[in-house]
This record gives C-alpha cells, structure tokens and sequence, in this order.
C-alpha cells in the first residue's frame, strides 16, 4: 500500500452529483489519493446540474480513469484501495454491482471493491423504490455494501444547500473510516426534551 490512503470514487447519472464533487474537494484536503470514474450518464448530469466543466471534476482527483478503460488500476484486486463511493449512485448502477454483470469500470470497480471485502458505499439516489430495487439493495446489502441514501440531517440547522452537502459528505468520510470535521455528530436532545 502507498503512503497515502487510496479512494476510488464514482459519479454515476443520478441527480446530486454536487456530493461528488463536494466528496473529491474533502478528499484533497484530507490528503487521500483519488481514483475518479465517471459514467457517460454522470457527466451528463454533472454538466446540467453543476457549473463545473468536465475538466474541473477530473482535476480534483489525482487519477481519472475512463469509464470505458476496463484495463485500469482500479479494475483489479490487487490493486489496494481502502475501498469506494459511489456518490451518487444511479439505479441502473446499483442493477449491474447487484448482478455482477458490469458494462462499465464504474461498476467493475465495485465489483472488485466487494469481492476483496473493501467497504463500497452506494449513496443511491431515487424515489419511490419499486419492489425489484429494494431487493437489489437488499441483496447489496448481504454482500457487504453500506447503502447511504443523500438524506439530509436537519439536527445540524443547515443554512444553505451548501450546508447539505458538506454535513453528508462528512457523514460519508466517517462510514469510511475517515476522521473529518465536516459532520456534526448528534450530541443528544437539548434541554432534557
């Protein structure tokens, strides 16, 4: 393993791809090595939901790799990583880990992180969930996934969107073992209420 903690990071084509954004800028300053893959739907929505261009999501990591470039470091188990997140992570995504059946090094990457026992952190993002989701989560689950809608914590009193963002991102960094101050902890009821 290298010096620094090694991440591998996915944005697939799910709404809030500003969490993965906000996630690569937490890890720069935290000084983890990156890993980024992007699926062709998660550029989509990162264009239409964020004003970041494609480059400057690439450049927050410290590796891009094609969602197309199945032959990469992060397709491997032998390659170590102290695992990933896919923020945010589209049904179609969590489909194709749930099954094994991967199309893209987004999902094989997964794949990997599962079978080598890593943690792999889905923040899944759709509503309503039919009966079929629910049981690929399920299933997810049972093979060791962490599933980690982007829920909003109110006890924090967000001022902004912003305040959203970074309190779940912190959230993520802390499943993931990683100690940060972007997430407030629940520190009990005021008052005695």
């Amino acid at each position: 393993m290298t010096e620094k903690q090694r991440l591998v990071i996915g944005i697939s084509g799910a709404s809030v791809a500003c969490y993965g954004l906000r996630l690569l800028e937490a890890c720069k300053s935290l000084d983890l090595e990156t890993h980024l893959v992007i699926s062709k739907a998660g550029e989509v929505t990162i264009s239409q939901e964020t004003s970041a261009t494609l480059s400057n999501v690439k450049a927050l990591a410290d590796h891009y790799h094609k969602a197309a470039d199945i032959g990469a470091a992060i397709a491997s188990g032998s390659f170590q990583t102290i695992g990933m997140v896919i923020v945010p992570c589209s049904i179609r995504s969590m489909s194709e880990i749930a099954t094994g059946v991967t199309s893209s090094l987004l999902t094989r990457a997964a794949d990997v992180t599962l079978k080598e026992r890593r943690k792999l952190i889905l923040a899944i993002r759709e509503t309503p969930l039919h009966t079929g989701h629910l049981r690929s989560l399920t299933q997810l689950s049972e093979m060791g996934a962490i599933i980690v809608p982007p829920v909003p914590a109110f006890y924090t009193k967000p001022q902004s969107i912003d305040d959203l963002v970074t309190q779940f991102t912190g959230h993520l960094l802390r499943l993931m073992g990683i100690e940060n101050d972007l997430a407030r902890e629940w520190s009990g009821l005021k008052n005695g209420a």
